[in-house]
């Protein structure tokens, strides 16, 4: 796990501004970064594909690995002051964002926590306009009214414990935009059944894949 850079995620901080959420540039490492995206599977369509269902190259494997690490989740538990040592993962993997995507949202109740991982290149008049750059917001219906703007670029990583005013947004970008979404969930019955669509839905698109 060589390639993640766990002294810079120790050392970050947690900012309380518009909700608590921690911000590290280069989580991947910028020597490592080109391996990962060049092992990231092409992907057309639209939506959240599990990690199961992917076919992945040996460093974007690595990347997930460290994300997934215990490692990982007690520096998260740490930081946050939550105790996730039982708490069941998902991972996805999201290529492309269409017009509908972006539109302010808090996740998910079964959802405790999200870890972002972005793995785009800088370069891009899009990013530039900030087109697809998520924003931490202080309400939910002004998208303009935000406190910090999250770049989706060269392994970026915002990790932020999901609540009622965990507003977030991004201007619309329709385009190849690769983000690892994980999620430490609870164990409540909402968060059981998401998690069980989860693996059907990585299950079937195994059988799709393999047809």
């Amino acid at each position: 796990m060589d390639l993640a850079d766990f002294a810079a995620l120790g050392a970050a901080p947690v900012s309380s501004e518009p909700f608590p959420h921690l911000l590290l540039e280069r989580f991947i490492k910028p020597e490592s970064l080109p391996r990962v995206v060049a092992d990231l599977p092409p992907m057309k369509g639209r939506g959240s594909f599990p990690i199961g269902a992917l076919r992945l190259g040996p460093a974007a494997k690595e990347a997930i690995a460290a994300l997934e690490s215990p490692r990982f989740r007690a520096i998260i538990a740490e930081k946050l002051g939550l105790d996730l040592q039982d708490a069941p993962l998902m991972t996805t993997l999201r290529g492309n964002s269409g017009a509908q995507d972006g539109q302010i949202h808090t996740d998910s109740s079964a959802k405790r926590v999200t870890i972002l991982l972005y793995l785009n290149p800088a370069e891009g008049a899009a990013w530039a306009r900030q087109e697809g750059c998520l924003r931490l917001l202080r309400d939910g219906h002004d998208l303009e009214n935000y406190a910090v703007e999250v770049p989706p670029v060269e392994g970026t990583l915002l990790v932020f414990p999901n609540g009622p005013t965990s507003w977030h947004g991004h201007k619309r970008f329709i385009g190849q935009r690769y983000v690892v979404q994980m999620n430490y969930m609870t164990t409540s019955a909402k968060a059981r059944a998401e998690l069980r669509r989860h693996h059907l839905s990585a299950w079937v698109k195994r059988l799709t894949r393999a047809a």
